[in-house]
């Protein structure tokens, strides 16, 4: 019988996915929109599953789903209604469990919950600071995550937190759904990419019984590198890291800029410093991802020079 999430890390770390929509751009799907990867929930979720399972096939263990920009109010600009917008969401989970399937290996699903800002399609998930109450976020997060939950995921995945505002809402919204969650920042350095510090931003996961794994992603492999190590001595839980590539969007452009980064030679290290969850975000794709599954594997053996 396969183990919880739960289970599975208390016993060896596991592999994540990548980008989701590098995929789905190289295989020609336009991404132009402000729905994101997310409209392809409702015009061709075949391409989501596949890219799924080119991930799984990569050596992934854990599917991060389509769900990171779909929202009601997002949904609702492109006359999706909220009966749709339901169906959508539970979709995400159901298309990321089907690609599992003939893997090969034990699968989980985590369901996506990006930041308010990534609804806003405008840049501020990675600055935060919306103008909007703790509660007032807790109001908007809380009707996507339920319906994620009702979908049975394995865990939700509240990811890109630029800010503890929006942090301290999340672990609000998840209370009482029946599903454990990860918590992630996007982050600048050793602070959150709202300025906080880090160390104050992991601390507020620490006594959230729901949050089974804190850490970081969609931020430079090289930030990740102490982000993981805080994040254990802080929390005392799993940690979770997928940074992106390394490389930085220039908007003027419309165009990525800047070496690539992203390495599975420092999964070594991530590993040893306590995290137990890892792959990656932008621009990593799934050549990346079978280094990051080997480097984990070759961890996982006992030293050669030990008598067993």
């Amino acid at each position: 019988m396969r183990p919880t999430l739960a289970e599975a890390l208390a016993r060896r770390a596991l592999v994540l996915d990548g980008g989701l929509s590098n995929q789905l751009e190289a295989a020609g799907h336009d991404l132009g929109d402000a729905l994101w990867s997310a409209r392809l929930l409702a015009d061709e979720p075949a391409a989501i599953e596949a890219a799924h399972r080119g991930y799984f096939m990569a050596g992934a263990e854990v599917a991060i789903t389509a769900s990171y920009q779909a929202t009601y109010e997002g949904f609702a600009r492109h006359g999706i209604d909220a009966r749709r917008t339901d169906e959508l969401l539970r979709l995400s989970v159901e298309l990321a469990r089907r690609a599992g399937t003939g893997a090969g290996h034990d699968t989980w699903v985590a369901a996506s919950a990006g930041p308010y800002g990534a609804m806003l399609a405008d840049g501020s998930e990675y600055r935060g600071r919306y103008g909007l109450t703790v509660d007032e976020l807790e109001r908007f997060h809380r009707p996507r995550l339920e319906s994620l939950a009702a979908a049975g995921p394995d865990v939700l995945a509240l990811e890109t937190v630029p800010d503890t505002d929006e942090a301290r809402a999340l672990l609000r919204a998840v209370r009482g759904l029946g599903v454990p969650a990860w918590l992630s920042y996007s982050v600048a350095g050793t602070r959150t990419r709202a300025g906080q510090p880090l160390a104050e931003a992991f601390a507020l996961a620490a006594d959230a019984d729901e949050v089974i794994a804190v850490g970081v992603n969609c931020c430079d492999p090289r930030d990740a590198d102490a982000a993981v190590e805080l994040a254990a001595r802080v929390t005392g839980k799993p940690v979770v890291v997928y940074p992106n590539s390394g490389e930085h969007w220039d908007a003027g452009a419309r165009a990525w800029r800047g070496p690539t980064l992203f390495s599975g030679g420092r999964v070594a290290g991530w590993r040893a410093a306590g995290a137990r969850l890892v792959g990656g975000c932008c621009r990593v794709g799934p050549a990346a991802i079978a280094e990051v599954a080997a480097a984990l594997a070759e961890g996982a053996r006992p030293d050669r020079g030990t008598r067993l």
